[in-house]
């Protein structure tokens, strides 16, 4: 079923990316302007089952877009990715593998079209509207059905080989752990997702327990202490259904653990915190990565 969080507002900007963001749990389209202002947006939930199908949700949301012509399309997606996020094969939707997401969308809206991890995106967000204007070092997580992170370092987004840097998800936190969906045991993501807490406890991870919430607290704070202490950051910015609406509790956890864990000179007093993008991060997200293209020319 479809659903329209933001009807148009007022007038209509001058310019503005289409931003879609695609997870695991929802997919959302929006257009977001030059102050990141969600001009308008629509979600629906992401389907279970073949890969045209989940194709078919994305296409019907993006051909509701309302008469404003966009500049450019801005997509944030889950990982691992190829180059230029051509091939997109997210864990959280198991019909996309090696997905030709970016060439079928330009085709499709005929708008020039960039791509990237989800938390990444999120990463640019924060460090474009979000917690992190002006900071030069931080990370950013993603906590929902999985779990995601980029890195900003001397105020350069990494990208790595195949732009699949800052996947904290798949940090080991639990040696011996649970398996997870990418073959390891032990990842934050096989520990602390929305689909590692259902698979824990047989229920939705909205009904969790507090030692459900702290425990997924500690393996978030303990995540980040690693990080932390490879890459001497001193912010952590966190987003993401899991994160946010479990609220304090998970943070306290998680700061509790990260103080005990980032023990270095350089990584004690390491902040975490919510993300004050809050649920329109990864929209956001989306619509950063879009003006970074548009603006690279």
């Amino acid at each position: 079923m479809m659903s329209s969080e933001d009807s148009p507002r007022g007038v209509a900007p001058a310019e503005a990316i289409l931003a879609i963001d695609i997870g695991g749990t929802k997919i959302a389209v929006g257009l977001v302007d030059r102050s990141g202002r969600r001009v308008w947006t629509s979600q629906a939930p992401t389907p279970t089952g073949d890969a045209e199908l989940v194709w078919s949700v994305l296409e019907t949301l993006v051909r509701r877009t309302p008469a404003i012509r966009p500049v450019g399309c801005g997509i944030g997606c889950g990982g691992p990715m190829s180059s230029g996020g051509e091939l997109v094969s997210p864990l959280n939707i198991p019909a996309w593998r090696e997905f030709p997401l970016r060439s079928r969308l330009a085709e499709m809206t005929g708008l020039p079209t960039w791509i990237d991890n989800d938390a990444k995106a999120l990463a640019l967000a924060d460090g474009w509207v979000g917690e992190e204007v002006g900071v030069p070092n931080y990370l950013s997580m993603v906590v929902s059905t999985g779990i995601g992170g980029g890195i900003v370092l001397d105020g350069r987004l990494l990208d790595g080989r195949d732009g699949n840097a800052g996947h904290i998800g798949h940090v080991i936190v639990e040696p011996d752990g649970r398996p997870c969906r990418c073959g390891a045991r032990g990842c934050l993501e096989a520990e602390a997702s929305g689909v590692a807490i259902a698979a824990l406890t047989g229920r939705s991870p909205a009904e969790a327990g507090p030692d459900v919430v702290a425990r997924s607290g500690r393996m978030v704070g303990r995540a980040v202490a690693t990080v932390a202490n490879l890459l001497d950051l001193k912010m952590a910015s966190v987003s993401g259904s899991i994160a946010l609406g479990y609220g304090d509790p998970f943070f306290a956890a998680a700061r509790t653990e990260l103080a005990a864990r980032a023990r270095l000179q350089f990584s004690t007093g390491c902040r975490i915190a919510p993300s004050k993008l809050g649920a329109a991060g990864p929209l956001i997200g989306a619509a950063a990565v879009g003006w970074r293209g548009y603006d690279s020319g």
